[in-house]
């Protein structure tokens, strides 16, 4: 296996640069009608990409278990060859965008990916705004992993896709030339995933690609200008507060619910599902004496 570089580690004095750059922008030149910086909301955000970090750090010991194993039962080899990464990199795209989705329509995964939209703020450090429980990404790879990529080049592919979003979360750049809007993932599409009015809500899941969501029918257009963050907003800096919100409000609707089944809508249904009312008893047809 051929070493591949640490993708993340070496972008992190582009990350700084072109915050700095994007600050300074505008500062300069600022858009009222646009989300801008918030220093705390700045800082939250680069509190917990840092937090992000050490957690995954952890939880790659039990996932690279798995991976190894599944790779070591599998017959089959994908080699590191120059025409084959880029295949890799579409696949591990491919499985993103069910990944992304699936973060978005179940409620337990979507506990984990909300702290990436819990920003009111849409700006480059939102992009830093990682959750500390992504234990739950893995099994959406493993098909990749059984059809003999290994789990090095996996770890290449899934740290290439997170460093080309990273200049998407922005609102300085408008619109890209039309044949890229077209194929690739960019600054518009993005603000529309990270809006929270109805129309635009569940859209653009796509990492590099935006061709994901056209086939599968999630894409969606920017045509006004997003309302950032949450349908119900944390009102809250605290980065533990952040982490966990989600998963403190499972838990007390799972204790409040009335019988296992909303338990399990509560858990496994999408984050805005209700159970449905039970029907109101019909009121009793009065006796005509005659």
């Amino acid at each position: 296996m051929p070493n591949l570089p640490d993708v993340v580690l070496w972008s992190i004095p582009a990350f700084v640069l072109l915050t700095v750059v994007e600050m300074i922008s505008v500062r300069l030149h600022p858009d009222e009608d646009a989300a801008g910086y918030e220093a705390k909301d700045a800082a939250t955000s680069v509190g917990m990409g840092l937090g992000s970090l050490a957690f995954d750090f952890l939880w790659k010991i039990p996932i690279v278990a798995v991976y190894t194993a599944v790779h070591e039962l599998t017959p089959l080899r994908v080699p590191v060859l120059w025409w084959t990464v880029p295949l890799m990199l579409l696949a591990q795209d491919f499985f993103y965008y069910w990944s992304h989705r699936g973060h978005h329509v179940i409620r337990i995964l979507w506990a984990c990916h909300v702290v990436h939209h819990s920003s009111r703020r849409f700006n480059l450090t939102t992009a830093l705004r990682q959750p500390w429980t992504s234990l739950t990404v893995w099994p959406f790879y493993v098909p990749l992993v059984a059809a003999g990529v290994h789990p090095a080049a996996l770890a290449f592919c899934s740290s290439a896709n997170l460093v080309y979003q990273f200049w998407i979360h922005t609102e300085r750049i408008d619109r890209m030339p039309h044949w890229f809007e077209y194929v690739f993932n960019t600054p518009s599409h993005h603000r529309v995933h990270h809006a929270s009015q109805g129309g635009y809500l569940d859209r653009n899941f796509g990492g590099i690609l935006i061709v994901w969501d056209r086939l599968f029918g999630s894409f969606v257009a920017e045509t006004v200008r997003p309302v950032y963050g949450l349908t119900k907003n944390i009102n809250t800096f605290n980065p533990i507060k952040v982490a966990t919100h989600e998963y403190v409000a499972i838990v007390k609707d799972v204790r409040a619910a009335a019988g296992w089944r909303e338990r399990a809508g509560r858990v496994f249904r999408g984050p805005g599902w209700q159970p449905t009312p039970a029907p109101a008893p019909e009121a009793a047809e009065e006796t005509v004496v005659v």
